[in-house]
């Protein structure tokens, strides 16, 4: 379902030939203090959006902040009242029903990006970390759409029912969008919904500890 992923300098690379700014990627990453190549919700990440009708490179936070938390948000609040509030964060979005909810229906007609990753994580039932990325490239997109807030532009990550590569582990798996649907994702508003129903590619998997639990 993707609760956390991995960019690199291969992920940098890939982000250059899209928007021209790998030099900002391979700084922004390290000097904001996110942790060795790992992206956890409410972290700060690269993600691709459009802008003159060109891709381009901005940086966003991991969460939709919830309805109660936007409204219910007071300045003067204990501290520990604030911090409980501000883990009421949504980090993903059901592709099937992301037109039904208020919190994203905006977001989806008019603010979506593109999340490149090396690779996501995803857990068994047995709490093995498995590592899921393409096989056919060094980068993968995660189809996302984004809001803005009073602290910054944040964003979300689309899911969808897992396909053979991904059921064996969860059954959900985020909405891996093809290069050549990058702009389409971005820019065409008619055709979200075709690549909403688009089922997404087989992807490679690793897990360092699968070998071990076969004993």
């Amino acid at each position: 379902m993707c609760g956390r992923y991995y960019i690199n300098e291969e992920t940098a690379r890939e982000i250059e030939k899209a928007a021209g700014l790998a030099d900002e990627i391979r700084r922004g990453p390290w000097a904001m203090g996110i942790s060795p190549g790992e992206i956890c919700p409410t972290d700060r990440a690269p993600v691709l959006a459009g802008k003159g009708g060109s891709l381009r490179c901005k940086w966003a936070r991991w969460g939709f902040l919830s309805e109660p938390f936007r409204k219910n948000r007071r300045c003067g609040e204990p501290y520990q009242e604030r911090e409980s509030r501000e883990k009421q964060v949504i980090f993903l979005a059901r592709r099937e029903t992301v037109m039904e909810k208020p919190l994203f229906r905006d977001s989806l007609c008019h603010d979506r990006v593109a999340v490149p990753a090396a690779w996501f994580y995803e857990w068994n039932v047995s709490r093995e970390k498995n590592a899921f990325y393409r096989t056919d490239s060094t980068v993968l997109f995660m189809a996302g759409i984004s809001r803005q807030y009073e602290d910054g532009e944040r964003f979300v990550i689309l899911t969808t029912g897992a396909n053979a590569s991904m059921s064996p582990v969860h059954d959900r798996m985020p909405l891996i969008l093809e290069k050549g649907d990058l702009g389409p994702w971005i820019f065409d508003g008619g055709r979200t919904e075709e690549i909403l129903e688009k089922p997404p590619c087989l992807l490679g998997r690793r897990c360092d500890y699968e070998q071990l639990s076969m004993f």
